[in-house]
């Protein structure tokens, strides 16, 4: 019972005193969930588990229920033509397609250009109106997607951030533990921003501090969160934890969503979907449901 209350969690907190907020989350079955609806290989399942990981750490940082959060990287010649995962609500999806051939001929654990060659990673936040959609692209470079991350906050946001994910793979299970932390204007949040500076002494604190996290910390299943964040920084400094949502599978394809999907073709288009069973068949990239719609129940 314990453990289950210590996994598929996020956690929000701040560090008063430092001007820093930060998010934490493991996963766990969540993410077997998600790996699950496809036959992954060890390398593909790893940077997929890494990549929900971050985008739960992303979603986490959204303060409104239906706001959205999308991370999407693309390549021109890797052996990943594309990995897409969004979280909205606590609920999470990804999905990878890659080259199989061009796989089987990398080490088990390929480097970032290996995998994605030339590409970019692209950061969308879906808010609510008058915010609307936002987006950032930075160029897909480091040792991991993770530090990608870390990259786009410098480059896009020029906030000081801090970013670590670490994945366990036993080979039947994958859990994965995040910690991002970022250094705010001084004052509360939500005021005016008076300064950025990436050299700020409060900053460097935390961020020696943050760094300092271990990989098996971030995963280890019956470390409880709060007890980890207060580890890494309360002999200093209060911290104070907020609870987070749960995390959760959900896919959001439906007999009723792909319907109005299909409903935003051409007439044209839709009729060269149509089998010879008189049916369009579409696959859900994220889940692998397949879905059967009648084309004489569709209105034309």
């Amino acid at each position: 019972m314990a453990e289950v209350s210590l996994i598929d969690r996020n956690l929000s907190f701040s560090i008063p005193a430092k001007h820093c907020r930060g998010r934490a989350v493991r996963l766990g079955p969540v993410l077997d969930d998600i790996l699950i609806a496809h036959n992954y290989p060890p390398q593909i399942r790893t940077i997929l588990a890494e990549a929900v990981c971050l985008t739960a750490l992303l979603g986490a940082l959204l303060k409104h229920e239906d706001a959205k959060l999308t991370l999407q990287a693309q390549t021109e010649s890797g052996v990943i033509s594309l990995l897409a995962c969004d979280y909205r609500d606590g609920g999470l999806r990804g999905y990878v397609q890659f080259d199989s051939e061009r796989l089987v001929q990398q080490p088990l654990e390929p480097s970032l250009m290996a995998l994605f060659g030339k590409g970019y990673l692209a950061i969308t936040f879906d808010l609510p109106e008058p915010q609307g959609r936002s987006q950032g692209i930075v160029p897909l470079e480091g040792e991991s997607l993770t530090a990608a991350v870390q990259n786009y906050f410098t480059q896009s946001e020029q906030l000081p951030t801090l970013v670590r994910v670490a994945i366990s793979d036993d080979g039947e299970n994958v859990t994965a533990g995040g910690l991002l932390v970022q250094h705010l204007p001084e004052g509360e949040e939500g005021r005016e921003r008076l300064h950025v500076r990436m050299d700020h002494p409060e900053w460097e604190h935390v961020e020696v501090m943050g760094g300092s996290v271990k990989s098996a910390e971030l995963t280890d299943k019956l470390l409880p969160l709060e007890d980890l964040l207060w580890r890494l920084f309360s002999e200093s400094d209060e911290v104070r934890v907020m609870s987070g949502k749960p995390c959760i599978k959900a896919c959001r394809c439906s007999d009723d969503h792909i319907r109005e999907v299909i409903a935003r073709f051409p007439k044209e288009d839709k009729e060269e979907m149509i089998g010879e069973d008189g049916a369009i068949s579409i696959d859900c990239a994220f889940c692998s449901k397949k879905f059967s719609i009648s084309a004489a129940s569709l209105n034309n």
